[in-house]
């Protein structure tokens, strides 16, 4: 079967990636580990470019690093969103009794890398593109698409499911996906890139600190 992967590459990275050694990952690999009887067609990767944090001042390179390493895979393309940073006034969780009940806060959020994992699921499914797509994502705002895709399509979709059970979107179940599966941590661990590799800018290495 010829097989599309989508990747929402955020909510791969925080649902089984974050703090774990890992992060190095060959989509590739993991494609067919996931799907080992099918013709991997494409992968989409879908992400956003990160700022430099107090906590983080290497993110950009460790992410371009990586970005570079998923580029050597033939088959794959990087999707890019953006990220948003605005000031806004929450309201406190325990506000005290006498005093501000907000607070002032920069709120960071991912752009358009759901809308475009979306567009391109519907859009490589009306182009007869592929037999199945797979999602990796945890994203509740699939569910229309994928339930679209196979209900009115009538094209294979599964999800991988990158979040343990207690996190998992019960509104993607209920899209009734044509089969549901989780990512195992022995998987990452067996799909991970060579510590170097190249391309035409030259060595590209795993970062040391990540």
């Amino acid at each position: 079967m010829i097989t599309n992967f989508y990747v929402d590459g955020f909510n791969l990275f925080y649902g089984c990636l974050k703090g774990t050694p890992y992060k190095w990952l060959d989509l590739d690999a993991l494609s067919r580990r996931l799907a080992p009887t099918h013709q991997i067609h494409r992968i989409r990767y879908f992400t956003a470019k990160v700022s430099a944090r107090p906590d983080d001042p290497d993110g950009p390179n460790k992410q371009d690093f990586y970005l570079r390493a998923l580029s050597t895979i033939p088959h794959l393309t990087i999707h890019l969103g953006r990220f948003q940073r605005k000031k806004t006034r929450m309201r406190l969780a325990y506000p005290p009794v006498v005093g501000p009940t907000t607070v002032e806060v920069i709120k960071t959020e991912e752009k358009g890398s759901d809308v475009n994992l979306a567009t391109y699921l519907l859009a490589d499914a009306f182009r007869e593109d592929r037999q199945v797509a797979i999602v990796i994502s945890n994203d509740a705002d699939l569910a229309e698409p994928i339930r679209l895709v196979c209900h009115e399509v009538g094209l294979r979709v599964g999800v991988v499911n990158p979040h343990r059970i207690r996190g998992r979107s019960l509104d993607l179940q209920a899209a009734a996906p044509t089969f549901f599966r989780e990512i195992r941590e022995t998987v990452l661990a067996t799909c991970q890139f060579p510590e170097k590799l190249e391309d035409s800018r030259g060595e590209i290495r795993r970062p040391t600190t990540w």
